[in-house]
Parts: C-alpha cells; structure tokens; sequence
C-alpha cells in the first residue's frame, strides 16, 4: 500500500484543516498587550468595524461570532418571524450541514428548498416557490438565501446576484448571503467586495473568516441597518458574544491590512485551479462542477478514489457523488503536485494490472 505523507492526509478534506495564517495570528498576539475593555467595546474590535465598512465602501453594521453556524442562523433569524420561511438552495450549507440552527434560532422558520444549477439559485425558483401557494397555511416567504461561492465551488457574477435580488425584491423578500468562502469569490471574479454584496442588493453577508485563514471567528455584516436593531441581544442569548472581543476581532485586522486576505484567497483558488488541470487529464476524470474558487469537484473513478484512501488521502464524496477536494491559504504547489502523483499511480497500477 502506498503512503501519502501526514501533510497529505488531511489537506484536502476541508479549507477548514489548515492553520491559522501569519497575518492572522501576528494581529492575534499583538490584541494581547495590555488591557482592553470587555464586549466588544474595545478600540481593536472599533478598528475592525471600521476597516470592514471602508472595505465595502458603505456604513454597515458589524458584529463577530465564534462560527458561520451561528452567523447565518442568528442573521436569518433578525430577518424572519416565526411563521416565515428562507428560500435557499436544496444544497445550501444552511438546509444540509447546520442541524436545523436556523430554524431553532428563529422558532421555527421553515427553509424551502429550490432546485439549483451547479450550485446556485435561479432567480425562477424564487418566483415558483413564492407563488406555489399564498394561503395562511404556508409558510410564508420572507428571505432568499445565497452562497457565495456556493456549495459546488460556483461563484455569483455581480450580474446573476443582481438579478437573484431583483426576483427577491418583486416579491418582498430581503436578500441573505452566507459567505463563508467570500473572499475566494471576490478574488476570483477580480472585482470589488461591494460589487459583489450590497451593490447587488444582499442585505446581510456572513462573512467567512476561518476559511480565509482567521484561527476563528466570523463577521455579520448589515449594510441595511434598521435590520440589526437587536442583532447584538440575539448574539447574547445565544452565547455569541465574546467577553473578550478583541481576541475575536484582531486577526481580522492583520487579514484586512494591503488586502492580505484577497491574496490569500487568490492563492487558494490558484491551487484549486492547478489541482483540477492536473486531474482532469487523468484517463476517465472529470469535472463535476467548474472550478471558480478553492474547491475542486471532479468525478473520480473507483480505482483513484479508492487508492487516493488506501494512501491515507482524505477527501469527502460530496453532492452528487463527486470527489471535493478543498485547497487553502496555505495549500503549496509541492502538495498539489503530490496528489496528482498518487492519482497517476492508481491508473498505471491498474494499467499493469491488465
């Protein structure tokens, strides 16, 4: 059985298993010095609000939680009453992977499910699902949510969210994006974070930091801000709010310095697109989705996927059964090059074999 080294056993699983980068942590121990206010009050975590709103060129509202759990379900929950429900898509990370957060932060707000295209929301779906029924046994509609780049590694144009909130708009609905993998979608599509947020009509972005390389914590950015009036007492009840906020916020301000966090991403997505050359020229290997951002979805024949594991590779069997392979801040050309090595191996094996 071939061996893939430690570094390859878990760095393709997720974006989430790589450390915290340089910036982040200098920003992190330099918070430590001295004494600072509790809650939020403190002038590094004022810094941040700060530096976001001149980052997204708008007076918005900021606030920091431990997780992007918690940031899409407490941001859900402020737009939505209990007897509403969240349009999304069915392979929304808010539908599929937070254990109904949204609906028990909210009591009760039902998700509806429209059907996705690589990924993202058709503007159609918001009119079909507004529109299936308007009696008062329905949940009604109240938010459209979006992902960006979305479950399958796709990323929005500012043009196609632009055009998910012109449907959201004609049916009253406000616009929700959960934004883990923002950053790799902004230095991907090389256009402002404003262009693709508010400027395209999202009321509320969850901004994700521990995949951009932050060792925790997300942003909740409101940039209507009548919207966050209570934001700050939801965070309290659900044991969002950091007593010592600045521990929270600092690593934000070494990312957002000369714009490290956009090169961060522009890395990542660089090794997802190496990763994905290389792969797609293996006999039988294709894409499953394109690749846009930091994740890469192929479908992958048994013989790979199988000596890929024996190897010691992790890697998730993701939605619709395509191998994901997530790249990161910190993925190097070295390991991308030494997965395809051992991908090649399996097909040569094989080849020997008949």
């Amino acid at each position: 059985m071939i061996t893939a080294d430690r570094e390859l056993q878990d760095q393709f699983a997720s974006d989430n298993t790589a450390g915290a980068c340089p910036e982040a942590l200098d920003a992190l121990v330099a918070a430590n010095a001295g004494w600072q206010p509790s809650y939020g009050t403190d002038e590094i975590t004022h810094r941040v609000c700060d530096r976001l709103r001149e980052v997204f060129e708008t007076d918005c509202d900021v606030y920091f939680v431990f997780n992007g759990t918690a940031a899409n379900a407490l941001s859900l929950a402020a737009l939505c009453r209990s007897y509403h429900s969240v349009i999304c898509a069915d392979c929304a990370h808010v539908e599929t992977d937070e254990c109904g957060a949204p609906e028990f932060f909210s009591n009760g707000t039902k998700l509806l499910r429209a059907v996705a295209l690589q990924g993202k929301l058709p503007p159609a779906e918001i009119g079909r699902l507004v529109n299936l029924r308007s009696d008062i046994h329905y949940p009604r509609p109240r938010v459209v949510s979006v992902t960006q780049a979305s479950e399958l590694g796709t990323v929005y144009s500012p043009a196609e969210l632009a055009a998910v909130s012109e449907a959201a708009r004609l049916a009253g609905l406000r616009v929700h994006m959960d934004g883990a993998r923002f950053a790799n979608a902004v230095a991907a599509r090389g256009c402002s974070p404003a262009e693709l947020s508010w400027r395209a009509g999202v009321d509320v972005l969850c901004l994700g930091g521990t995949k951009m390389g932050l060792p925790l914590g997300e942003a909740v950015v409101f940039f209507d801000r009548e919207l966050s009036a209570e934001f700050a007492w939801r965070c309290k009840q659900a044991g969002q709010l950091a007593s010592k906020m600045r521990y929270l916020a600092a690593p934000w301000l070494g990312v957002l310095e000369h714009d490290a966090w956009l090169r961060r991403a522009a890395h990542a997505n660089r090794m997802a697109r190496r990763l994905a050359d290389g792969l797609t020229r293996l006999p039988g290997v294709a894409l499953h989705a394109p690749c846009e951002a930091n994740g890469v979805f192929v479908n992958l024949p048994a013989v790979a996927a199988n000596h890929l594991r024996a190897a010691g590779v992790h890697f998730y069997t993701f939605i619709g059964g395509a191998a994901r392979f997530m790249c990161s801040w910190a993925t190097s050309e070295e390991a991308v090059d030494r997965l395809l090595s051992l991908a090649a191996a399996a097909f040569e094996t094989r080849r020997k074999e008949q």
